[in-house]
């Protein structure tokens, strides 16, 4: 298998093995131009198995997104080739239009242009809580 090195993009990198996917949906890069590759079960020494996501493209990336699906993943930034940010991403206190609220009596579901807000109530069990009716969102 041959994939490209990238001149201008991002690497999503140390993404828990079948994440990968979940990632290329709510990041949306599946309306991209450019060439996206998703490597699933690459071999790793420090996680038995992992995925990564290529873009060759500069494109703004929302690290709340990879947060959400898999904190602890990394972003490597490449310019002309080379690395030039590396970020360890984290899971966001707040998730705003990321994921939608599935208790059909949320005010959400009435008022649909109020925006989707999950705040973070249990960061050791990844808990999201929707801001209007402390429904828990599913991960």
């Amino acid at each position: 298998m041959k994939i490209d090195s990238i001149q201008n993009g991002a690497v999503i990198d140390h993404i828990t093995a079948g994440n990968a996917m979940r990632l290329y949906q709510l990041l949306g890069l599946d309306r991209l131009d450019c060439s996206v590759a998703i490597i699933k079960n690459v071999n790793s020494g420090k996680m038995g198995k992992k995925d990564m996501i290529k873009i060759d493209a500069d494109i703004p990336l929302d690290f709340d997104v990879i947060g959400f699906v898999d904190p602890g993943a990394t972003v490597n930034i490449i310019k002309d080739e080379q690395l030039v940010e590396k970020r360890t991403i984290q899971m966001p206190e707040k998730l705003t239009n990321v994921i939608r609220c599935k208790n059909p009596r949320c005010i959400t579901s009435v008022e649909q242009e109020l925006d989707q807000i999950f705040k973070l109530t249990d960061r050791e069990n990844k808990v999201y809580r929707c801001i209007y009716c402390e429904t828990k969102a599913g991960i």
